[in-house]
C-alpha cells in the first residue's frame, strides 16, 4: 500500500476516533443525569405506588436503557477505530 494512502487513511481514522471519543465523553455526562432521573423516579414509584409514577419510571428506564445501548455501540466503534489506527501505524513502520 502506498505510504501517502496510508497516511491519508490514518488521518481520517484519527479524526473519526477523536470525534467518537468526544461523543463518548458527552454521552457519559448525559448518562449520569439520565441515571439520576431514573433512580429518582424509581424511588418515587416505590413510595407512591401509583400507576402514573410507575409509568414515569418505566419511561425514564427506557431512556436510560437506550442511552446505555448507544454508549455500548460507541465504545465498540472507538475500539474498532483504535484497532484500525494501530494497523495503519504498523503499515507505516514497515
Amino acid at each position: 500500500m502506498r505510504r501517502s494512502f496510508v497516511e491519508r487513511s490514518l488521518s481520517d481514522v484519527h479524526g473519526r476516533l477523536t470525534k467518537a471519543r468526544q461523543e463518548l465523553a458527552v454521552l457519559d455526562e448525559q448518562l449520569v443525569v439520565v441515571n439520576d432521573i431514573a433512580d429518582d423516579l424509581r424511588l418515587r414509584a416505590l413510595v407512591s405506588e401509583t400507576p402514573l409514577a410507575t409509568h414515569e419510571h418505566s419511561d425514564a428506564q427506557r431512556h436510560l436503557d437506550a442511552a446505555l445501548r448507544a454508549r455500548a455501540a460507541l465504545v465498540a466503534t472507538v475500539a474498532e477505530l483504535e484497532k484500525r489506527q494501530d494497523e495503519l501505524l504498523d503499515r507505516l513502520t514497515f
